[in-house]
């Protein structure tokens, strides 16, 4: 139903360098990047939500998630400011900066980047200007602090669940809950999950 165009990041070389990987095929338009062990479920699609702001200021749009401060270290966190805008009841944010993984103490603030990104292409030639950064790899992160130099970057507190399917406990919740709510599956795996004997 649809033409697959892809590209292979040979060496594991920091997500900053696999979005680069993908500049031939994107060229000069905004595209979107998803993490794949990132599973959202949402009625919008998360990407829907942020092409909508794309589509009203046309600027790069960040997922964003309130996290706890003792897992923060694990997540790009932003330091933004709220933006007015009565639709998205105090949603979207404007953001200033962004750090990589920090620790609890040095944190910005509670919101992190979650796996989804509508961004433009200024964004190859950030990515092409940084150095490697944290654990020797091209973050994408760095990146985007570059880009926000000259250019503005949204972040949205995107409506749905989100799981974490990088982890194995994650991926299971995520595997259990998507299973139960699915109209031919749900009644008889909820049966069957009734059925075992958890000691």
């Amino acid at each position: 139903m649809i033409d697959v165009s892809y590209v292979r990041q040979k060496e594991a070389l920091g997500l900053g360098h696999a979005i680069h990987r993908a500049k031939e095929l994107v060229g000069n338009e905004p595209f979107a990047a998803v993490l794949s062990d990132d599973v959202i479920a949402s009625e919008t699609p998360c990407i829907r939500q942020l092409l909508d702001v794309y589509e009203y200021y046309g600027a790069s749009v960040l997922a964003l998630m309130e996290v706890p401060k003792d897992q923060i270290s694990a997540y790009g966190v932003v330091d933004a400011e709220p933006v007015a805008d009565n639709g998205r009841q105090g949603r979207l944010f404007r953001i200033r900066n962004m750090v990589e993984k920090p620790k609890a103490a040095d944190a910005p603030s509670n919101l992190a980047i979650i796996g989804r990104y509508i961004l433009t292409p200024e964004i190859f030639q950030c990515v092409e200007t940084i150095e490697p950064g944290s654990g020797g790899e091209i973050q994408l992160t760095d990146a985007l602090k570059f880009m926000l130099r000259n250019r503005p970057i949204y972040g949205l507190k995107f409506e749905g669940k989100r799981y974490d399917a990088g982890d194995k406990l994650g991926f299971l919740k995520a595997t259990v809950e998507f299973a139960l709510s699915r109209h031919d599956l749900g009644d008889p795996f909820r049966e069957y999950l009734k059925s075992l004997c958890l000691t």
